[in-house]
């Protein structure tokens, strides 16, 4: 389906992110990965996702918190595939506390990385997509870009905004073949919820185990985490013809948490 193609995943060495590329990669797309870990780590991921589905892969190490350089991988991967097709902005940080005690430096990184990084990229990758005449902007939310939680003052901030950027990007974008929107996913079992299950268990005394159905309980009403396969294949939905008028919107992928 998407044989030709070139797509862009941030954060994409593990995680959401190499989940979503994984698909993009099955479905024809030549790869750019983009984000943190070990240097051979990475290039092991790399070369099999290359290997594995016969397509091009290639790994570029921009800091997501920095403009210029968000701006400069959407750049230099023109330069490399003379075209741009798919761009994911899926890196993201997360903290926790009080906003009373919500250290300004971290403020400042998760909105730089959760939502500056996406506009940065979005301003750079628009011109190509027009002129290609086709384009999907997949901007990866949370089921905090619709719902708050207390103590994620920043997070829910940055989600919040990526919702409504992509609301403003469907808008300046529409009928030109390029769309963009917004998956919002619920808890998926990442590092960044693999620290928030230790500090639930070691907050009150608990297994690992009892943290994670106490984690999911309060929120999700599937009781599952949702997998980064289940993501790859909603963001290859929006890549798909069948989503051709879907744009400016936000899909969320929770099992159930908003629908509260």
């Amino acid at each position: 389906m998407l044989k030709g193609k070139v797509a862009i995943v941030t954060g994409s060495t593990s995680g959401i992110g190499l989940g979503i590329a994984i698909e993009l990669a099955r479905l024809g797309a030549d790869i750019v990965l983009n984000g943190l870990g070990d240097a051979k780590d990475i290039e092991e991921t790399r070369s099999g996702i290359q290997r594995d589905h016969g397509v091009r892969v290639i790994y570029d190490n921009a800091d997501m918190s920095k403009g210029d350089s968000v701006r400069e991988l959407i750049t230099a991967t023109v330069e490399t595939f003379r075209r741009v097709d798919i761009l994911v902005n899926n890196a993201g940080i997360q903290f926790t506390a009080p906003v009373d005690e919500f250290p300004v430096a971290k403020w400042d990184a998760i909105l730089a990385i959760n939502l500056s990084a996406a506009f940065h990229g979005i301003a750079a990758a628009v011109p190509q997509m027009k002129r290609q005449g086709w384009g999907r902007i997949i901007n990866i939310a949370s089921a905090h870009g619709l719902v708050a939680s207390p103590h994620k003052v920043a997070y829910v901030a940055a989600k919040h905004g990526v919702v409504g950027l992509t609301k403003v990007i469907g808008l300046e974008t529409a009928g030109s073949g390029v769309t963009c929107n917004a998956v919002c996913p619920g808890w998926v079992r990442t590092p960044l919820v693999e620290k928030q299950i230790g500090d639930i268990a070691a907050e009150k005394h608990i297994s690992q185990e009892d943290a994670t159905k106490e984690l999911l309980a309060e929120k999700q009403p599937s009781l599952q985490f949702v997998s980064p396969a289940q993501l790859g294949g909603t963001v290859a939905f929006l890549c798909s013809p069948a989503a051709d008028q879907i744009t400016g919107t936000a899909i969320s992928v929770d099992g159930g948490w908003t629908a509260r």
